[in-house]
């Protein structure tokens, strides 16, 4: 009899094995094969957890977007003000155990299969759309409306910008400069849309 948790714990390992998978050989030629040999399991038990590859990547996706709103709500539980709460999205966005070149690439190959893969194109919609409506909730608390829509979409694909263009970087991460990057876009906008404003 399998001990109590075993299998949660072979499901981590076979998602851990395919983000080093990726890593190493790409998306399209990693094989289920080489999946479990990483993993250290057999090739039909990856097949029975996950069906096919495509699945293991959409199940490794939502491990992985499971651990970055964990790493959002912990950065907004400190967050007081609604500029905290859009910098504290910003910076669970380049968490540490996110923004390293294995996860990259696996990203990468998430947003490219959501092309032609419907459960991955569902949860990378699910993803997108939560991060829009975060970011356009806290910036609705100092620009109008149409502003923080604009701004929030913005910053969405400065994030988005910033991931995509280090996985096809051979430069080393570096996270700090990366929340900068995307912080100094927000300030810019802000300043921009204040001095348009007719004053209070």
């Amino acid at each position: 009899m399998p001990k109590v948790g075993m299998e949660e714990e072979r499901r981590r390992s076979l998602i851990n094995a395919t983000v080093d998978a990726i890593h190493e050989r790409g998306y399209s030629d990693v094989t289920m094969a080489q999946i479990a040999k990483r993993a250290g399991v057999s090739g039909g038990l990856v097949h029975h957890y996950f069906g096919s590859k495509d699945q293991l990547l959409a199940a490794t996706m939502r491990h992985l977007l499971t651990e970055l709103g964990r790493e959002i709500q912990e950065g907004l539980s400190k967050a007081s003000t609604p500029r905290e709460r859009i910098s504290a999205i910003i910076a669970g966005n380049f968490a540490v155990d996110q923004f390293q070149p294995a996860v990259i690439a696996a990203w990468l190959a998430f947003y490219v299969q959501s092309r032609t893969t419907t459960s991955n194109r569902r949860l990378l919609k699910i993803y997108a759309a939560r991060l829009a409506s975060n970011l356009t909730h806290n910036f609705k608390a100092f620009v109008p409306r149409e502003d923080a829509l604009r701004l929030a979409e913005g910053t969405a694909s400065m994030i988005d910008g910033v991931w995509i263009r280090q996985a096809l970087s051979d430069i080393k991460t570096d996270r700090q400069a990366a929340i900068a990057l995307v912080e100094n876009y927000v300030e810019t906008q802000i300043a921009a849309v204040t001095a348009q404003s007719p004053s209070q």
